[in-house]
Protein backbone atom coordinates (compact mmCIF):
# COMPACT_ATOMS: atom_id res chain seq x y z
CA UNK A 1 0.00 0.00 0.00
CA UNK A 2 0.77 3.80 -0.32
CA UNK A 3 2.11 5.26 2.86
CA UNK A 4 3.61 8.60 4.00
CA UNK A 5 6.44 7.41 6.30
CA UNK A 6 8.36 9.83 8.62
CA UNK A 7 11.96 8.85 9.24
CA UNK A 8 12.94 11.09 11.73
CA UNK A 9 13.24 15.19 12.16
CA UNK A 10 16.54 15.02 10.24
CA UNK A 11 15.36 12.85 7.16
CA UNK A 12 11.44 14.11 7.00
CA UNK A 13 8.78 12.41 4.86
CA UNK A 14 8.77 10.42 1.79
CA UNK A 15 6.08 8.50 0.28
CA UNK A 16 6.85 4.37 -0.08
CA UNK A 17 4.75 1.78 -0.97
CA UNK A 18 4.43 -0.62 2.25
CA UNK A 19 2.91 -3.61 3.24
CA UNK A 20 -0.70 -3.93 4.36
CA UNK A 21 -0.83 -4.15 8.21
CA UNK A 22 -1.83 -7.34 9.12
CA UNK A 23 -4.69 -7.69 11.75
CA UNK A 24 -4.81 -9.70 15.30
CA UNK A 25 -8.14 -11.80 16.60
CA UNK A 26 -9.26 -8.50 18.10
CA UNK A 27 -8.38 -5.71 15.35
CA UNK A 28 -10.01 -4.65 12.43
CA UNK A 29 -8.32 -3.12 9.16
CA UNK A 30 -9.82 0.02 8.01
CA UNK A 31 -9.61 1.27 4.26
CA UNK A 32 -8.83 5.31 5.12
CA UNK A 33 -11.10 7.46 3.18
CA UNK A 34 -9.81 10.57 5.10
CA UNK A 35 -7.17 11.39 7.77
CA UNK A 36 -7.25 15.53 9.20
CA UNK A 37 -3.73 17.31 9.03
CA UNK A 38 -2.85 18.44 12.48
CA UNK A 39 -0.47 20.61 13.96
CA UNK A 40 0.90 17.98 16.21
CA UNK A 41 2.61 16.20 13.90
CA UNK A 42 4.88 19.33 12.88
CA UNK A 43 5.93 18.63 16.69
CA UNK A 44 7.27 15.18 15.67
CA UNK A 45 8.16 16.78 11.87
CA UNK A 46 9.55 20.31 12.83
CA UNK A 47 10.19 20.81 16.43
CA UNK A 48 11.86 17.49 17.34
CA UNK A 49 9.19 16.03 19.17
CA UNK A 50 10.24 12.27 19.64
CA UNK A 51 7.30 10.29 18.59
CA UNK A 52 6.64 6.95 21.01
CA UNK A 53 7.72 4.72 18.51
CA UNK A 54 10.78 5.11 16.75
CA UNK A 55 11.08 6.10 13.70
CA UNK A 56 10.48 4.69 10.63
CA UNK A 57 6.35 5.40 11.51
CA UNK A 58 3.78 6.22 9.41
CA UNK A 59 2.16 9.57 10.53
CA UNK A 60 -1.51 10.96 10.77
CA UNK A 61 -3.98 10.50 13.44
CA UNK A 62 -7.23 11.88 12.73
CA UNK A 63 -9.11 9.21 10.32
CA UNK A 64 -11.86 8.39 8.81
CA UNK A 65 -12.74 5.20 6.68
CA UNK A 66 -14.36 1.78 5.17
CA UNK A 67 -14.08 -1.49 7.49
CA UNK A 68 -11.93 -3.88 4.79
CA UNK A 69 -11.25 -6.60 7.12
CA UNK A 70 -12.14 -7.43 10.75
CA UNK A 71 -10.60 -10.30 13.15
CA UNK A 72 -11.88 -13.59 14.47
CA UNK A 73 -13.01 -11.92 17.98
CA UNK A 74 -14.78 -8.63 16.18
CA UNK A 75 -18.27 -8.73 16.77
CA UNK A 76 -19.82 -5.07 16.50
CA UNK A 77 -18.56 -4.66 12.41
CA UNK A 78 -18.24 -6.03 9.33
CA UNK A 79 -17.21 -5.22 6.45
CA UNK A 80 -18.49 -2.39 4.32
CA UNK A 81 -19.25 -0.45 7.14
CA UNK A 82 -18.40 3.45 7.93
CA UNK A 83 -16.17 4.30 10.80
CA UNK A 84 -14.16 7.07 13.05
CA UNK A 85 -10.92 5.95 14.37
CA UNK A 86 -10.44 8.15 17.65
CA UNK A 87 -6.84 9.59 18.00
CA UNK A 88 -5.69 7.85 20.95
CA UNK A 89 -6.93 4.41 22.28
CA UNK A 90 -7.18 3.74 25.90
CA UNK A 91 -6.64 0.20 27.89
CA UNK A 92 -9.94 0.39 29.95
CA UNK A 93 -8.37 -1.34 33.17
CA UNK A 94 -5.86 1.76 34.61
CA UNK A 95 -6.71 3.31 37.62
CA UNK A 96 -8.00 6.74 35.19
CA UNK A 97 -10.31 4.31 32.84
CA UNK A 98 -11.43 2.98 35.95
CA UNK A 99 -12.31 6.60 37.13
CA UNK A 100 -14.09 7.43 33.72
CA UNK A 101 -11.13 9.36 32.65
CA UNK A 102 -9.91 7.27 29.66
CA UNK A 103 -8.21 10.97 28.14
CA UNK A 104 -5.50 10.73 30.52
CA UNK A 105 -5.65 6.46 30.88
CA UNK A 106 -1.87 5.52 31.94
CA UNK A 107 -1.58 2.97 29.22
CA UNK A 108 -2.85 5.00 26.06
CA UNK A 109 -1.53 4.65 23.02
CA UNK A 110 -1.82 7.21 19.86
CA UNK A 111 -2.23 6.62 16.45
CA UNK A 112 0.84 7.86 14.43
CA UNK A 113 2.61 8.09 17.72
CA UNK A 114 2.78 4.66 19.22
CA UNK A 115 1.87 2.77 16.21
CA UNK A 116 1.73 3.46 12.37
CA UNK A 117 -0.98 6.02 11.51
CA UNK A 118 -3.68 7.12 9.10
CA UNK A 119 -1.65 8.56 6.10
CA UNK A 120 -2.12 5.63 4.35
CA UNK A 121 -4.13 3.86 2.32
CA UNK A 122 -5.03 1.51 5.13
CA UNK A 123 -4.96 1.30 9.33
CA UNK A 124 -4.71 -1.53 11.56
CA UNK A 125 -6.65 -0.31 15.10
CA UNK A 126 -7.85 -2.39 17.93
CA UNK A 127 -11.81 -2.52 17.01
CA UNK A 128 -12.95 -1.61 20.57
CA UNK A 129 -12.04 1.84 20.11
CA UNK A 130 -13.87 2.19 16.80
CA UNK A 131 -17.17 4.40 16.46
CA UNK A 132 -19.61 4.04 13.62
CA UNK A 133 -20.54 6.58 11.64
CA UNK A 134 -24.02 7.52 10.20
CA UNK A 135 -24.76 7.88 6.52
CA UNK A 136 -25.67 11.26 6.82
CA UNK A 137 -22.86 12.51 8.00
CA UNK A 138 -19.84 12.83 4.79
CA UNK A 139 -17.50 10.28 5.26
CA UNK A 140 -13.87 12.36 4.56
CA UNK A 141 -15.07 15.43 6.30
CA UNK A 142 -15.77 13.33 9.49
CA UNK A 143 -12.56 12.47 9.92
CA UNK A 144 -12.08 15.77 11.61
CA UNK A 145 -14.16 14.60 14.24
CA UNK A 146 -11.77 12.33 15.76
CA UNK A 147 -9.27 15.22 17.15
CA UNK A 148 -10.39 18.80 15.72
CA UNK A 149 -13.55 18.33 17.39
CA UNK A 150 -13.31 16.13 19.75
CA UNK A 151 -10.47 17.68 21.69
CA UNK A 152 -12.11 21.17 21.85
CA UNK A 153 -15.48 19.45 22.74
CA UNK A 154 -13.59 17.66 26.36
CA UNK A 155 -12.29 20.73 26.66
CA UNK A 156 -15.72 23.29 26.78
CA UNK A 157 -17.95 20.74 28.02
CA UNK A 158 -15.67 19.11 30.81
CA UNK A 159 -13.05 21.09 31.84
CA UNK A 160 -13.88 24.90 30.73
CA UNK A 161 -17.10 23.81 32.12
CA UNK A 162 -18.82 26.59 29.57
CA UNK A 163 -22.94 27.34 30.55
CA UNK A 164 -24.82 29.00 29.44
CA UNK A 165 -24.33 32.77 29.22
CA UNK A 166 -20.96 32.60 30.22
CA UNK A 167 -18.25 35.30 28.57
CA UNK A 168 -15.55 32.80 26.84
CA UNK A 169 -12.19 34.24 25.73
CA UNK A 170 -10.70 31.63 22.74
CA UNK A 171 -7.08 32.35 21.61
CA UNK A 172 -6.19 30.93 18.20
CA UNK A 173 -8.77 30.32 15.88
CA UNK A 174 -7.22 27.22 13.79
CA UNK A 175 -8.42 24.08 13.18
CA UNK A 176 -9.27 23.09 16.73
CA UNK A 177 -9.34 26.47 18.30
CA UNK A 178 -13.00 27.17 15.83
CA UNK A 179 -14.11 24.43 16.95
CA UNK A 180 -13.67 26.07 20.56
CA UNK A 181 -15.63 28.81 19.40
CA UNK A 182 -18.26 26.57 17.44
CA UNK A 183 -18.97 24.56 20.62
CA UNK A 184 -18.86 26.73 23.37
CA UNK A 185 -21.51 28.96 20.99
CA UNK A 186 -24.01 26.06 21.20
CA UNK A 187 -22.96 25.68 25.05
CA UNK A 188 -24.70 29.11 25.37
CA UNK A 189 -21.32 31.00 25.46
CA UNK A 190 -20.70 34.30 24.49
CA UNK A 191 -17.47 33.99 22.60
CA UNK A 192 -14.34 35.96 22.00
CA UNK A 193 -12.06 34.97 19.76
CA UNK A 194 -8.68 36.29 19.91
CA UNK A 195 -5.81 35.64 16.60
CA UNK A 196 -3.39 37.59 14.22
CA UNK A 197 -4.86 36.35 11.01
CA UNK A 198 -7.70 38.31 9.87
CA UNK A 199 -9.38 35.68 8.21
CA UNK A 200 -9.73 33.22 10.82
CA UNK A 201 -10.80 35.96 13.12
CA UNK A 202 -13.82 35.62 10.20
CA UNK A 203 -14.59 32.80 10.51
CA UNK A 204 -14.55 33.47 14.17
CA UNK A 205 -17.44 34.89 13.40
CA UNK A 206 -18.61 33.28 11.20
CA UNK A 207 -18.79 29.83 13.94
CA UNK A 208 -20.24 32.26 16.28
CA UNK A 209 -18.03 34.48 17.69
CA UNK A 210 -19.59 37.39 19.20
CA UNK A 211 -16.71 39.58 19.04
CA UNK A 212 -13.33 39.19 17.84
CA UNK A 213 -9.96 40.68 18.92
CA UNK A 214 -6.66 41.30 16.33
CA UNK A 215 -3.80 40.57 19.00
CA UNK A 216 -1.82 42.23 16.54
CA UNK A 217 -3.62 45.61 16.25
CA UNK A 218 -3.72 46.27 20.52
CA UNK A 219 -1.33 46.72 23.14
CA UNK A 220 -2.81 44.24 25.60
CA UNK A 221 -6.20 41.70 24.56
CA UNK A 222 -6.42 41.45 28.18
CA UNK A 223 -7.54 44.83 28.40
CA UNK A 224 -9.72 44.23 25.62
CA UNK A 225 -11.65 41.56 27.03
CA UNK A 226 -11.88 43.42 29.99
CA UNK A 227 -13.53 46.86 28.54
CA UNK A 228 -15.70 44.38 26.77
CA UNK A 229 -16.76 42.21 29.92
CA UNK A 230 -16.58 44.61 32.37
CA UNK A 231 -13.93 43.32 34.41
CA UNK A 232 -12.61 39.82 32.64
CA UNK A 233 -14.40 36.63 31.13
CA UNK A 234 -15.43 33.74 33.12
CA UNK A 235 -13.53 31.48 30.94
CA UNK A 236 -10.36 31.98 29.25
CA UNK A 237 -9.47 28.86 26.62
CA UNK A 238 -5.42 28.46 25.11
CA UNK A 239 -6.08 26.64 22.02
CA UNK A 240 -1.91 27.55 20.58
CA UNK A 241 0.48 25.75 22.56
CA UNK A 242 2.63 29.35 23.36
CA UNK A 243 3.56 30.59 26.47
CA UNK A 244 3.00 34.59 26.12
CA UNK A 245 -0.56 33.83 25.09
CA UNK A 246 -1.15 31.38 28.04
CA UNK A 247 -0.24 33.69 30.15
CA UNK A 248 -2.36 36.53 28.73
CA UNK A 249 -5.43 34.29 28.41
CA UNK A 250 -4.75 34.10 32.59
CA UNK A 251 -4.78 37.84 32.92
CA UNK A 252 -8.39 38.12 30.92
CA UNK A 253 -10.02 36.00 33.60
CA UNK A 254 -12.14 37.76 36.21
CA UNK A 255 -12.54 36.88 39.65
CA UNK A 256 -13.45 32.99 40.25
CA UNK A 257 -12.66 32.58 36.30
CA UNK A 258 -11.58 29.80 34.61
CA UNK A 259 -8.40 29.42 32.30
CA UNK A 260 -8.46 26.29 30.48
CA UNK A 261 -4.91 25.21 28.81
CA UNK A 262 -5.85 23.24 25.39
CA UNK A 263 -2.52 23.88 23.59
CA UNK A 264 0.63 22.11 24.09
CA UNK A 265 4.21 23.85 24.76
CA UNK A 266 7.23 22.07 26.27
CA UNK A 267 7.87 25.85 28.07
CA UNK A 268 7.33 26.93 31.02
CA UNK A 269 4.80 29.96 31.81
CA UNK A 270 5.12 32.22 34.15
CA UNK A 271 1.93 33.45 36.21
CA UNK A 272 1.59 35.60 39.79
CA UNK A 273 0.54 32.29 42.36
CA UNK A 274 -0.84 35.03 44.49
CA UNK A 275 -3.85 35.75 41.95
CA UNK A 276 -4.74 32.15 41.54
CA UNK A 277 -5.46 32.16 45.50
CA UNK A 278 -6.39 36.02 46.02
CA UNK A 279 -8.53 35.76 42.60
CA UNK A 280 -9.90 31.88 43.43
CA UNK A 281 -8.64 31.13 39.81
CA UNK A 282 -8.86 27.93 38.89
CA UNK A 283 -6.38 26.87 35.99
CA UNK A 284 -6.91 23.29 34.17
CA UNK A 285 -5.61 21.60 30.82
CA UNK A 286 -7.69 19.82 28.86
CA UNK A 287 -6.43 16.72 26.82
CA UNK A 288 -7.74 14.93 23.62
CA UNK A 289 -11.28 13.22 24.67
CA UNK A 290 -13.17 10.96 26.61
CA UNK A 291 -14.40 7.82 24.31
CA UNK A 292 -18.08 8.32 25.85
CA UNK A 293 -18.23 11.61 24.53
CA UNK A 294 -17.84 10.51 21.13
CA UNK A 295 -21.15 8.96 20.49
CA UNK A 296 -23.25 12.57 21.68
CA UNK A 297 -20.54 14.47 19.58
CA UNK A 298 -21.27 12.50 16.24
CA UNK A 299 -24.73 13.24 16.81
CA UNK A 300 -24.80 16.84 16.95
CA UNK A 301 -22.88 16.81 14.11
CA UNK A 302 -25.83 14.34 12.51
CA UNK A 303 -28.28 17.24 13.39
CA UNK A 304 -26.43 20.02 12.20
CA UNK A 305 -25.34 21.35 15.09
CA UNK A 306 -21.83 21.18 14.39
CA UNK A 307 -20.22 21.73 11.13
CA UNK A 308 -18.16 19.48 9.61
CA UNK A 309 -18.45 20.02 6.13
CA UNK A 310 -17.95 23.82 5.46
CA UNK A 311 -14.83 23.27 7.67
CA UNK A 312 -12.69 21.38 5.74
CA UNK A 313 -11.17 23.87 2.97
CA UNK A 314 -8.17 21.91 1.43
CA UNK A 315 -7.72 18.59 0.53
CA UNK A 316 -4.61 16.51 -0.52
CA UNK A 317 -3.09 14.05 -2.06
CA UNK A 318 -0.54 11.32 -0.16
CA UNK A 319 2.24 12.34 -2.03
CA UNK A 320 0.94 16.85 -1.63
CA UNK A 321 0.92 16.25 2.44
CA UNK A 322 4.06 18.76 2.75
CA UNK A 323 1.82 21.44 0.85
CA UNK A 324 -1.02 20.39 3.46
CA UNK A 325 1.07 21.19 6.26
CA UNK A 326 2.42 24.65 4.05
CA UNK A 327 -0.73 25.99 3.91
CA UNK A 328 -1.43 25.11 7.23
CA UNK A 329 1.67 27.58 8.37
CA UNK A 330 0.46 30.31 6.06
CA UNK A 331 -2.70 30.32 7.74
CA UNK A 332 -4.72 29.88 5.19
CA UNK A 333 -6.34 26.28 5.48
CA UNK A 334 -9.27 26.21 8.13
CA UNK A 335 -9.03 22.14 8.06
CA UNK A 336 -7.02 20.10 5.73
CA UNK A 337 -7.75 16.52 5.07
CA UNK A 338 -5.63 13.74 3.18
CA UNK A 339 -7.35 11.84 0.81
CA UNK A 340 -5.43 8.47 -0.13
Amino acid sequence: MKAVVFHGSDTGLSVEDIPIPKIGPDDMLVKVAACGVCHTDLHYIEHGVPTFKKPPIVLGHEASGIVDQVGDRVEDFAKGQRVLIPAVLTCGKCMFCRMGRENICSSMTMLGNHFDGAYAEYVAVPAKDVLHLPESIPLQEASIIADAISTPYHAVKNRAKVRPGDTVVVFGCGGVGINAVQLATASGGCVIAVDMNEKKLEWAREYGAVHTINASKVERVSKEVKKLTGGGADIAMEVIGNPRTIEEAFECVRMGGRLCVVGYTHEKISIVAGKIMFKEIEVVGSLGCRPLDYKPLIRMVESGVIDVKRQVTHRFALDELEQAFAVMKEGVSLRSIVVP
